[in-house]
């Protein structure tokens, strides 16, 4: 009996896991201690109105035999494709068949996931810092080579992204075949201009690459930026894009997002996107009735200025971060087109230090930079996604240390 080797590469647990433990102890140790958590981008605000009127409506259906619905079509009902493809991409200018959409349970599978339809011998390029899934399917996967010293895995690219290149990558200086890109990024919260999007393009086109695109933050955008890579005309023939109601409409609990693996995208005569049908109708069987009505609802005019509105009460907490920290005189990114703030930790401390001292000084958590990637040391994530009573406390006990 053999079991994947690749596992045993891991470290021993997720991002999350050890952050979750120091927690728990400090509250074992401080029962009436009052926590605030900046620190996972969970949401908190409640469903949409519109949505939960869509799924009571839908379970509703499913009680009466006649309106029953079994096994859902494994891409996604045609009634969420269409409302997909003509809000998110149509649009905005961009072309595309509802079967180049796979609607699934969460972006986090799909980026994961999407590794299971290439080859183990693909170069791989990835963001420093990153959002952890990247590295870890990859180390699963078999693509990642071995754990090094500092920290950084032996057979992947990595694109630096530091203060000093006001963390935007810089293309590989060599050939890579696969390409990890997160706009706006988790988790420094930056955004990408068009013209530097096209740089990507431009390099995967020439190179016969494949950039994974995660968009999962673009309704966060609020400056004339880039939404989808799609809408570089070019991109089809080299871009997978995935995206995700998980925050923007508040599904982190519900579980529904969609992939878009354009026909367009074919390496060496092999259609990416039939590679992926067969995959997810393989391996994945769809997401419940119940769950798409309340996508679909998302896109109703209802639906929408409610989202809109959630959007807008965790941007509006991310400008109370910004603002505040900067007067606690601390240097920040991100923030205006994203949920999320990246700050520079304090000299002499490194980002799991922060953290403690954030934890034990003002009982505010927050992500270790570091926990992101070797270049995320030093630096340290907020999230905007709890209450604004809740946000406005912490700045203020913040501000009150510093």
């Amino acid at each position: 009996m053999k079991i994947n080797e690749n596992f045993l590469k891991l470290q021993s647990s997720y991002l999350f896991s050890p952050i979750g433990k120091k927690v728990n102890e400090y509250k074992a140790k401080n029962p009436d201690a009052e926590i605030i958590r900046l620190g996972i981008g969970d949401v908190t605000r409640a469903l949409p109105a519109a949505v939960t009127e869509a799924m009571h409506k839908a379970v509703d259906e499913m009680s009466v035999e006649k309106s029953f619905y079994g096994y859902p079509p494994e891409y996604g009902y045609d009634f969420l494709l269409e409302k997909i493809r003509e809000h998110d991409f149509l649009s905005r200018g961009v072309s595309l068949d509802s079967d180049e959409i796979f609607v699934s349970d969460g972006a986090k599978s799909d980026t994961g996931n999407i590794g299971d339809i290439f080859g183990t011998e693909n170069s791989v390029a990835i963001c420093d810092p990153v959002y952890p899934v990247y590295i870890d399917t990859n180390v699963m996967g078999g693509r990642a080579g071995e754990l090094l010293e500092n920290g950084r895995w032996s057979n992947i690219v990595y694109l630096p992204c530091t203060a000093e290149n006001n963390f935007l990558p810089e293309l590989p200086e060599s050939h890579v075949d696969l390409i990890y890109l997160c706009f706006p990024n988790n988790p420094t919260g930056m955004g990408i201009t068009k013209a530097e999007l096209k740089k990507w393009v431009d390099y995967a086109n020439e190179n016969e690459s494949i950039i994974l695109y995660d968009a999962a933050y673009e309704a966060f955008i609020t400056e004339d930026l880039t939404h989808s890579i799609y809408e570089i005309d070019v991109a089809k023939t080299c871009a997978i894009e995935f995206r995700s109601f998980s925050k923007t409409a508040g599904f982190t609990g519900v579980r529904c997002a969609y992939t878009m693996v354009p026909k367009e995208l074919v390496v060496d005569g092999t259609s990416i996107n039939k590679l992926w049908a067969r995959r997810q109708a393989t391996k994945f069987n769809g997401v419940s009735y119940v769950t798409q009505r309340a996508a679909e609802a998302v896109y109703s005019e209802q639906g929408r200025q409610q989202v809109q509105a959630t959007i807008d009460y965790y941007l509006n907490n991310a400008k109370i971060i910004t603002k505040g920290l900067a007067e606690a005189g601390f240097t920040t990114w991100g923030g205006i087109n994203s949920p999320y703030v990246w700050l520079k930790v304090p000299e002499g401390l490194d980002s799991w230090a922060f953290f403690d001292l954030l934890l034990n000084k003002v009982q505010v958590v927050g992500t270790p930079g570091s926990g992101f990637g070797p270049a995320g040391e030093g630096f340290f994530r907020l999230t905007a996604f709890n209450s604004t009573e809740k946000t406005l406390e912490a700045v203020a006990r913040i501000k009150s240390a510093f």
